[in-house]
């Protein structure tokens, strides 16, 4: 017997009608309540109810160290419309604002720090975002009984579903040919189909989509200093040498030290051709002259 995947039915209910105004989205079922804000409507959402109750709150923003990155803040409190307000005086990066709480108001503090506890460790577990969070709650403050340990638990489940369906993916698994590196290149993409750029200065490139991320393997090279005018991710690729995930070959390449998931073929293509690039042109299917866009466009047909 085998287990059922079944939907879910997410509501993601616009408060003042506009896509871009302050967003409330729930789940058919669950008693947690996710508000999501810009800096736009951060008032409107701090003057919510719902708000002033006990729960877990999220400021994230672009990361102002790393070129391309994200930053996270990640809190608990009684009263989260009091201690969101704090935080974001206190923090310049960020841009979203996400309160979480519950329709009947029945989170405790224990719950809430177990909570807050348990979103640091997933988030540094998913390693999408840097923290801001100066420490991580002992496991002391987490402490619960059992019982209401499997109750946060599957209150997590659900806050995992709904945070990328508002735009957050701070809790999202890195792909398997990212997160696995322990294990060899062979195990990691084993039946994904392989991607990979060769250029005529030698320069050769894999790569392999997986869950609507296109990851350069480890050992792709890219080429330095080419000197064209346009390239929109100049800044990414700098950012890169200076984590060291690109390292020098040789006056004319670098190399990936470590897969690295970018957010489309085409800025995968920019960093290694060092010039605006059309990835679904330049990437190829893995000793085949059809391209990424030949080959997506074939997966559609089928």
């Amino acid at each position: 017997m085998t287990d059922e995947v079944f939907g879910r039915t997410i509501q993601l209910f616009l408060v003042d009608g506009s896509p871009s105004g302050l967003r409330k989205a729930t789940i058919h079922g669950w008693t947690g309540v996710v508000f999501v804000a810009s800096g736009a409507t951060f008032g409107a959402m701090v003057s919510r109810a719902e708000v002033q109750r006990t729960g877990v709150y999220i400021l994230a923003g672009p990361d102002p160290e790393a070129i391309g990155g994200m930053r996270a803040y990640i809190g608990s409190a009684n009263d989260v419309r009091e201690r969101i307000k704090q935080s974001a005086q206190q923090r310049s990066f960020w841009e979203i604002a996400v309160a979480v709480t519950t329709s009947d108001d029945d989170l405790s503090k224990g719950h809430v720090e177990y909570l807050e506890a348990r979103l640091i460790e997933m988030a540094y577990a998913a390693r999408r975002m840097s923290l801001d969070n100066a420490t991580s709650p002992t496991g002391q403050r987490r402490r619960l009984p059992e019982a209401d340990q499997a109750n946060m638990e599957q209150f997590l489940l659900n806050l995992k579903i709904v945070l990328p369906v508002i735009g957050l993916d701070l809790l999202k698994p890195q792909p398997r040919a990212v997160s696995e590196v322990t294990s060899s290149v062979e195990t990691r993409t084993l039946g994904e189909v392989k991607f990979e750029i060769r250029h005529k200065s030698g320069v050769h490139a894999h790569a392999v989509e997986e869950d609507g991320e296109f990851v350069v393997l480890e050992g792709s090279q890219a080429l330095k200093d080419q000197g064209h005018v346009s390239n929109s991710y100049a800044d990414l690729k700098e950012s890169l040498v200076k984590a060291g995930i690109l390292v020098d070959v040789d006056d004319q390449r670098y190399s990936f030290a470590q897969p690295y998931s970018f957010k489309s073929p085409s800025a995968a293509a920019a960093v290694i051709l060092d010039r605006n690039s059309n990835g679904r042109i330049e990437w190829k299917v893995e000793g085949s002259p059809q391209t990424y866009q030949e080959w997506h466009q074939a997966q559609l047909m089928t």
